[in-house]
């Protein structure tokens, strides 16, 4: 049954006159006889009685008022519901984050978030960016605030956020810090780099030219935080980005080889966002 076919029976049934009604609703009264006839066509019984100017509600039409007004009223409610949605931010927001941008990227902006949208609940998790991906793909999250990948799902739409620049890394005391290095230094020496099968440990492989059969891996940990702590006591070289850099490290200088990572967020082409998830969108679109 059409909306506007039911909202003219009852304008028609409140005002007991087609012209009347067609001014209430801003129709013509022709449009609003049209519809009244295409009710009784679809119902196949006669609503109303027209008797010289008279228009009287028949049995049937007086049946159907109960039922139709609720079904008007539900309509009316669910798009005040709607409106109110898109006036203000509220509800909970699913979403996912690995753990080097929730310690050093997320904190300020999910405290301004949680300032302006008070009635939002966070439902945060930490796990790799592959992962989040993958939840996002499969719907369990709505935003992953992650590394992002090279070649990503055709599904996924990414929006970058922050430039992470990355720089092969050993510790101050260390026979690689003395001055430049070649491949051949650096793949003989021990190595703390992240799982082979992470963005991020792409990237360094695609920037240094190198493969995994060729790096003499000592350590393989996703926790950037941990490789840091590993690459200070001298056990090997790893790379870090700029922010974790310190007093404690060395940068190794090896020529061309430039390693950036990007951050940002990721999400399924096909849901809907949330009124959370814009807002939370927005902000990091202007605290990049």
């Amino acid at each position: 049954m059409d909306i506007q076919n039911i909202r003219a029976f009852l304008a028609v049934s409140e005002t007991e006159s087609f012209s009347r009604a067609a001014e209430s609703l801003h129709l013509t009264q022709p449009a609003v006889s049209k519809r009244i006839q295409s009710m009784e066509q679809f119902l196949d019984i006669q609503l109303f009685d027209r008797i010289g100017k008279s228009v009287q509600l028949t049995e049937a039409g007086q049946a159907l008022i109960p039922g139709y007004q609720r079904i008007l009223d539900e309509i009316e409610e669910s798009e005040r519901i709607i409106s109110n949605l898109r006036e203000t931010t509220r509800g909970h927001l699913r979403f996912a984050t690995s753990h080097h941008v929730g310690l050093h990227r997320l904190p300020a902006v999910l405290g301004k978030f949680a300032k302006d949208y008070p009635d939002v609940d966070l439902k945060l998790q930490f796990m790799d960016s592959e992962q989040a991906c993958q939840q996002v793909l499969h719907g369990d999250i709505e935003l992953g605030i992650i590394t992002l990948p090279s070649q990503p799902d055709e599904r996924l739409t990414l929006q970058h956020v922050w430039h992470d620049p990355m720089h092969c890394v050993v510790a101050a005391d260390h026979p690689l810090a003395s001055g430049k290095v070649s491949r051949k230094q650096l793949l003989q020496a021990p190595a703390i780099l992240p799982s082979h099968d992470t963005y991020t440990r792409a990237l360094i492989n695609h920037a240094l030219q190198i493969d995994d059969d060729r790096i003499n891996i000592l350590i393989e940990t996703n926790y950037l935080e941990t490789i840091k702590a590993m690459v200070e006591t001298g056990l090997g070289w790893g790379v870090i980005p700029d922010s974790m850099l310190d007093a404690s490290l060395k940068i190794i200088d090896i020529k061309t080889a430039k390693m950036q990572r990007e951050l940002g967020v990721v999400f399924h082409k096909s849901r809907t966002r949330s009124g959370p998830a814009n807002a939370l969108l927005e902000l990091l679109s202007v605290n990049k």
